[in-house]
């Protein structure tokens, strides 16, 4: 007689919970967050925590009270890999809300994250002289309360009808590995934000000799100068702030001119010797002396700011300019149209709608428009009393089209953009490669608001808890990162793609495979534990190549799967809650 008594999906629990535990994590919560005399159970702050992120990680959901059901479902495979007893009412959402209460206190988890970058550091063998700073937002739709996080601003989601909170990041290149977290209100500007995240950087990596990296919000005077003062370096774009029109002018009348010799940037990633690597990039640079004060001292340096054009952008704004002046000549020459219930223009009114309209493409300047009025004198016989008369009658029309000097000009001013640095030696080609790393940040951004991590929408009432969950999840997007990085890591030196992580093309090979692809890999794999004759046997999901090989490349073997069958044979395994 074959009888079923247990089955669980295991998937990739065994591999998210090892990653969670070589960061350290568990150990460092309970170092900063010890658990007090009432706490009830086997599991610590830190063991708690590392079971909530793997379900964060594998699940991509954070919401509290999915959290209990699924350790349920999974509760002797947690137990087998954590080797203590879990119980689902160690991550009730209660318990779960209390840890987010804690999380939320800033001095505590300031000395946290300072810790767990030093150890991640060290142990990854991580080292880099660049960080990159951004921001975004998360929206919610909880309402908004007098002095909280969640207040109506700017939205980086395109959502300016909900509140948001925003959520400032700096992440070390070239792995993009979050260094600090910070939340604030969402209705505050960017560029406070960028001196005290660089500052908590400071105090995990150092300061000086740094390069941050950021975005032209990072662009403020005070800001480039406190980096400056500080030993460190910095490289940003100017807004039109900071560079306004009539300077930027002025800087490139010297190229239109052909005075000013360029400096090309060709794409590395060429790899066919016999093609001529595309040109990216090109431009100069320009030492200029600035001075400021910084905490009522004075600071001066020299700064080099790179006039760069970009070709991508460059050709993508001409062709947006294309449609602008497309548009502009025919929503112009619509105003001609005659039809029933349509009011007629007269001068003064077609050419101030044909100016607005020039206006809202923001192609002034660029188009001319011809105004022509005739006149037509219409003969009325007499009727009736009316004696006959003659009517005059006006209609204008008017005619759009394309300043062609005016158009050359424009489309020669497009693309170029000043980039700032303090760095001595950072060359055009370097400072354009740096940039267009920024994408580093953004992928940490979207993993947060995308299905990864899934922040957005929040649904927490309390700033604190909110406060909490993004600092959680700021754990679980440390969690991706370095098993990405780890996995690219060890392919680069085989250059030996890996395949069958896409669903659905077996064939499909990559080189720099993401973590969610590499953890998607292990679903489907299961325990099952029958009883035959009496006695009792484990099944296993058999581990294919590809688990063996995706196993390797985040440093692990086939033991971490191998152990839970020892676990689930043990005579006091209980395999249901009492």
């Amino acid at each position: 007689m074959i009888r079923l008594l247990n089955v669980e999906r295991v998937d990739d629990l065994p591999v998210v919970l090892a990653q969670v535990y070589q960061m350290q994590l568990p150990a460092l919560l309970d170092q900063f967050y010890p658990t007090h005399g009432h706490w009830k159970g086997d599991l610590s702050l830190g063991d708690v925590v590392a079971v909530w992120l793997t379900f964060i990680v594998s699940e991509g959901d954070h919401c509290l009270s999915h959290v209990q059901p699924w350790v349920e479902a999974h509760r002797d495979t947690l137990t087998a890999c954590l080797g203590q007893p879990v119980r689902p009412l160690d991550l009730s959402d209660d318990r779960l809300a209390d840890i987010l209460d804690r999380l939320a206190d800033a001095a505590t988890w300031a000395e946290l994250e300072t810790t767990l970058n030093g150890t991640v550091l060290r142990v990854y063998e991580v080292d880099g002289d660049r960080v990159r700073l951004d921001s975004t937002s998360a929206k919610t739709y909880a309402g908004v309360s007098e002095g909280g996080l969640f207040q109506f601003g700017h939205s980086k989601d395109h959502r300016p009808d909900l509140p948001q909170v925003k959520i400032s990041l700096s992440a070390l290149d070239t792995l993009g590995l979050p260094l600090t977290t910070t939340v604030v209100r969402g209705n505050g500007a960017d560029d406070p934000l960028y001196v005290p995240e660089i500052q908590r950087v400071q105090a995990t990596l150092g300061a000086g000799g740094k390069t941050y990296i950021g975005d032209c919000k990072m662009g403020a005077l005070a800001t480039r100068a406190w980096i400056a003062q500080s030993g460190d370096y910095y490289l940003c774009p100017l807004g039109g702030k900071q560079m306004p029109e009539d300077t930027l002018d002025a800087l490139l009348a010297p190229v239109f001119s052909g005075a000013q010799p360029l400096e090309p940037v060709y794409d590395p990633a060429s790899a066919d010797p016999t093609v001529p690597p595309a040109l990216i990039a090109e431009g100069y640079v320009l030492a200029v002396d600035l001075a400021a004060t910084v905490e009522g001292q004075p600071v001066t340096w020299q700064e080099r700011q790179l006039v760069v054009r970009s070709v991508a952008q460059a050709t993508r704004q001409a062709q947006a300019l294309d449609a602008r002046l497309q548009r502009a000549i025919a929503d112009i020459h619509r105003l001609n149209e005659r039809k029933q219930g349509k009011k007629i223009l007269e001068a003064p009114a077609l050419s101030a709608t044909a100016e607005q309209i020039l206006a809202e493409q923001r192609v002034v300047g660029l188009i001319h428009l011809d105004l022509e009025t005739t006149t037509q004198v219409i003969p009325q016989r007499r009727y009736g009393a009316r004696p006959a008369t003659c009517r005059v009658q006006h209609q204008s029309t008017i005619r759009a089209r394309i300043a062609p000097l005016a158009v050359a000009a424009a489309r020669q001013r497009l693309g170029w953009r000043v980039y700032a640095t303090n760095h001595a030696t950072l060359t055009v080609a370097t400072a354009v490669q740096a940039y267009r790393g920024q994408y580093l940040i953004e992928r940490s951004f979207g993993r947060l608001k995308g299905r990864a991590l899934a922040i957005t929408p929040l649904f927490l009432q309390t700033d604190a808890r909110v406060e909490g969950l993004i600092r959680l999840l700021s754990l679980a997007l440390r969690v991706l990162v370095l098993v990405e990085f780890v996995a690219r890591r060890r392919l680069a030196p085989t250059q030996e793609p890996i395949t069958g992580l896409y669903p659905g093309q077996a064939t499909r090979a990559t080189a720099s495979p993401t973590a969610e692809l590499l953890l998607r890999a292990f679903r489907g794999i299961s325990l099952s534990v029958v009883e035959i004759a009496g006695q009792v046997r484990v099944l296993l999901s058999p581990l294919s190549a590809l688990h063996h090989r995706v196993l390797a490349l985040l440093g692990w073997s086939a033991g971490i799967y191998e152990r839970l069958m020892t676990h689930f044979l043990k005579p006091a395994l209980i395999l249901s809650e009492p």
